[in-house]
């Protein structure tokens, strides 16, 4: 963290102002897209966005670094203990965890209910109990606490010009949307890990099965089926992208850049699988450099346009007051917030 973005955000404390660094550290290591367009957002902002990522890098790595020997018992251990770790925080505000601090912080500035968190870590137990998921509704359950749960997490911080409640299932949708598309992108790496996340239904209507899957893998050959199976699974990605897609004009009109960013580079991401022959058994399909530059170029051209649209008297950009939907009207312990900027 910057110590721009943290007095952007008045985070004064010199300890939470490290927990939040912590945070922004784990997120420059993990995810190039997310973290080049966190770029986009409001500076004051920043902070709130890395505490959540943060929090959900440092439990997702608990499940899933296949570089640490921890036995599933080990590993649920360890997510009991973060989930311990995180209600104390939440009601008491304070933590010897820096993830745990900066995100109790962020839950008590933005008042966002606890109820999300509280999902998210009942998702993150299924990964060491559930290795693959009969149907989509099946799947659609877990991702509500993976991936759904973030997009209402984040909606606080982003502020919306309409009332939250209308555009929390847009939020969900493109939460759910990103992690199909990292589902879709990693298939290899999951398989490694005794996962399959595409719903069984789904492969065996194209011929495929887990055997299958392996086979491909392990040998470096293609298969029609598996193709078949993995555009499938492509398509119904995409209509929950559209889905999403009208709540980046509910969004406050300086977060609409960093969100539209994510969009579309998440959706470039099915656009490299497709270029690559959907050879995601074999390798990770990236966007390019210059397709990343180039939306990332246009992002910051939108938010410019934003930001002068959105200057104070005098030309000077508003200094103080979240977004009119950012929080409840009378949350407690809700500070004001500034400017920002940013894409995913």
């Amino acid at each position: 963290m910057t110590a721009r973005e943290l007095d952007a955000a008045a985070i004064t404390d010199p300890a939470l102002r490290a927990a939040y660094s912590h945070c922004r550290r784990l997120n420059a290591r993990h995810g190039k897209t997310y973290f080049l367009a966190t770029r986009l957002l409001p500076v004051e902002r920043r902070p709130a966005v890395h505490a959540l990522y943060g929090f959900a890098r440092w439990a997702d790595d608990i499940v899933d670094d296949l570089d640490s020997p921890a036995a599933p018992a080990e590993r649920a251990a360890a997510l009991l203990r973060l989930q311990e770790q995180l209600m104390a925080g939440i009601r008491t505000g304070a933590s010897g965890e820096p993830v745990v601090r900066a995100l109790a912080d962020t839950a008590r500035r933005y008042a966002i209910d606890p109820a999300h968190f509280t999902d998210f870590m009942a998702s993150m137990r299924l990964d060491l109990e559930v290795s693959e998921y009969a149907t989509y509704g099946d799947l659609e359950r877990y991702m509500h606490g993976s991936a759904a749960v973030i997009g209402l997490q984040m909606l606080p911080v982003l502020g919306t010009v309409v009332p939250r409640e209308e555009a929390a299932p847009h939020a969900a949708a493109l939460g759910v949307a990103f992690q199909l598309t990292n589902f879709l992108r990693d298939v290899g790496e999951d398989l490694d890990r005794g996962r399959v996340y595409l719903p069984q239904d789904l492969l065996h209507a194209h011929g495929v099965d887990r055997a299958l899957l392996h086979w491909s893998r392990a040998r470096g050959r293609r298969d029609r089926r598996i193709t078949a199976a993995l555009e499938a699974a492509a398509a119904l990605t995409r209509d929950v992208y559209r889905t999403a897609a009208p709540g980046l004009a509910m969004l406050d009109p300086v977060s609409r850049p960093c969100i539209r960013t994510a969009f579309v580079l998440y959706g470039g991401i099915l656009d490299a699988i497709r270029e690559d022959g959907y050879a995601v058994l074999h390798r990770r399909a990236v966007v390019a450099r210059r397709r990343r530059a180039v939306v990332a170029c246009d992002g910051l051209a939108r938010l410019a346009v934003a930001r002068l649209r959105h200057r104070g008297p005098g030309g000077v950009p508003p200094l103080a007051a979240p977004p009119a939907h950012a929080v409840p009207h009378g949350a407690p312990g809700v500070q004001a917030h500034r400017s920002w900027k940013e894409p995913v």
